[in-house]
């Protein structure tokens, strides 16, 4: 079964983590100094928050899948909205070890597909998005980059031929 997946920039961890543990009735199950996760089951939601000295608001959506067959059916949907799509392949990324891609909807949000198959001790670095949001990009506007991983693959352009 999937889960929607969330992930919020906030300017202040401390005061975030109070609020959503209120929110949410439920303890962070990843509690970091600059980063905190909530696994919920209802609504089936993985909900992240993190400071790293961006903007706060929205970083990115995503889909979790529990397995690679799960995976393997969201990713062949990325290659169908014929957008250009971002493979990380296996990466470190939030506290977790994933294998993942990126794609961004017309808007310029960036949604991620993945599959996390253990825990890591560093955060992990911000994958270049630029390719799935720039000018001419199937016109999508340039949208902030996301906070987290690192890209290990390749980008295939589904969409913009000239």
């Amino acid at each position: 079964m999937k889960r929607l997946h969330v992930h919020v920039a906030v300017k202040d961890l401390d005061a975030s983590v109070r609020f959503y543990r209120t929110l949410f009735a439920a303890e962070p199950v990843v509690l970091e100094t600059d980063y905190a996760k909530w696994m919920l089951d209802d609504p089936r939601v993985n909900f992240a928050i993190s400071q790293r000295g961006g903007a706060g608001g929205i970083e990115h959506l995503g889909i979790q899948t529990e397995t690679a067959d799960e995976l393997q059916d969201v990713y062949s949907r990325l290659q169908q909205a014929q957008r250009p799509v971002l493979d990380e392949g296996s990466t470190a990324c939030c506290y977790a070890k994933s294998t993942k891609q990126w794609i961004s909807d017309p808007q310029g949000v960036s949604w991620e597909a993945f599959l996390t198959n253990g825990e890591s001790t560093e955060f992990g670095d911000a994958p270049d998005l630029s390719a799935l949001t720039a000018e001419g990009a199937c016109c999508a506007p340039r949208a902030a980059q996301a906070v987290c991983c690192t890209p290990a693959v390749t980008e295939q352009d589904a969409c913009c031929a000239s």
